[in-house]
């Protein structure tokens, strides 16, 4: 496969109209974390159960990491299907949905107060989530192309519906109580859905993709992948089944090892079109996106480190719970959509901008339409910050927290800075 091939498929199907607005959100909400985090350090010397903390965790979750990945799926699926989007009007919906829904959202759970406001940016939400899933299930259901990475990412949209639909309710729940227990109880429910059947999911089925097909890599493997598919829905289905039985924290030992065997094969998979690949040398983006796949063990440390403490002492260790979180929203999660976004990304804009002018002259690479040393920059500026403010909750330093979340938020400057540079790019011909 030839880069120009790659950049081709990219850009073939989805007009850009569809999937930029989802990046532009994306990027600024990722700021908007940065900054509630700047604000909020010393809420991580507490416990994880409060306004600011469920702020910012939503604030990521949904529109840093879902938004980017709502939008390049919109780009990615029609590419995996060879086959068009069923719909842009509903991606266009999708959009408006989730782009009102979330920051209503986000603003009840900072004044924490759960009225009609949380609950209608709630039912938006949903109804972004449900719109994302029929247009994706219709376009893979009418291509004759059907593959496993497909399976993955609509498997995985159908646990982002369930997540959102039990955060519906557990809004609900918090104004006019009807559940058997309170909400605090249904939270690790409601986070583990969304971490394993939508993040982990998505991004083991794109990553196994998009790695090999930017490495240019000869490797490929089915089963491999099939087992990955397995073994995460297998480990998810446990835990579910393990929380409504209430078993004891010993049993939940069974989905990590699940987990833990698929997060294997999925780095041996990476490592392996690493080792095949055809392009030898490696782009700062694809190192970072590398990097992001060994990251996403460290919150399956802090996960076994939680079982040990209730099985030791029947507590929780809050301080090991916000590093848990910490690591999977600002670790594994954002560093791949880094790495994604300057390789996806600058694809798409270049075919907006240069696809009718080929043949008129020598236009510049996609890679040229960002800075390279900005993105080397953001880079070293993320790592640092990341790792201080994962040290700093664990030792509860409040001075470390804050001078961390310096760095986090001069990384999310540099970041908006380099995609708004791609966006505003004017047509280059020599």
């Amino acid at each position: 496969m030839s880069i120009q091939t790659v950049k081709t498929d990219l850009v073939k199907n989805t007009t850009h109209k569809v999937v930029i607005p989802f990046y532009i959100y994306a990027a600024l909400s990722f700021f908007v974390a940065t900054i509630l985090l700047f604000c909020s350090a010393n809420s991580f010397t507490q416990h994880y159960f409060q306004p600011r903390t469920l702020a910012i965790t939503h604030t990521m979750a949904l529109g840093w990491g879902t938004m980017i990945i709502l939008g390049a799926s919109h780009q990615l699926v029609p590419v995996l299907i060879e086959a068009r989007l069923h719909s842009t009007w509903l991606a266009f919906l999708s959009f408006i949905l989730a782009g009102i829904g979330i920051p209503a959202l986000l603003i009840s759970f900072f004044a924490f107060h759960f009225g009609w406001v949380a609950v209608t940016g709630a039912l938006l939400i949903n109804g972004a989530v449900l719109l994302f899933l029929i247009n994706m299930a219709l376009s893979i259901w009418k291509s004759p192309n059907k593959n496993v990475h497909a399976l993955f990412i609509l498997t995985a949209a159908f646990w982002l519906l369930i997540t959102t639909i039990i955060g519906l309710l557990l809004v609900c729940n918090f104004s006019h109580p009807f559940l058997p227990s309170a909400s605090l109880h249904y939270l690790s429910l409601h986070a583990h859905i969304g971490i394993l059947g939508w993040f982990l999911l998505l991004v083991m089925g794109v990553g196994s993709r998009l790695i090999p097909m930017f490495l240019i890599s000869k490797f490929h493997n089915n089963k491999y992948l099939w087992s990955m598919y397995g073994l995460t829905n297998g480990a998810l289905l446990a835990f579910i089944l393990l929380f409504i039985l209430q078993s004891v924290s010993i049993w939940y030992l069974m989905p990590v090892s699940f987990l833990f065997i698929a997060l294997i094969l999925f780095g041996r998979f990476c490592y392996l079109a690493f080792k095949q690949r055809i392009r030898k040398n490696v782009d700062e983006q694809m190192k970072i996106s590398l990097l992001s796949i060994t990251m996403m063990a460290v919150p399956i440390i802090f996960l076994a480190i939680l079982i040990g403490f209730v099985l030791r002492s029947g507590n929780q260790g809050y301080k090991e719970i916000l590093a848990y979180g910490f690591s999977i929203f600002f670790g594994w999660i954002t560093a791949i959509i880094f790495g994604m976004t300057f390789k996806t990304l600058p694809f798409i804009v270049w075919n907006k901008i240069y696809h009718d002018k080929g043949g008129l002259g020598k236009t510049p690479n996609p890679k040229d339409l960002f800075s390279a040393k900005v993105f080397k920059t953001m880079s070293l500026t993320y790592l640092a910050g990341f790792i201080l403010f994962l040290v700093g909750i664990l030792i509860i330093n409040s001075i470390l927290l804050q001078s961390a979340t310096v760095l986090l938020v001069i990384t999310s400057v540099l970041y908006n800075w380099n995609v708004m540079k791609m966006l505003l790019h004017k047509p280059l011909i020599t």
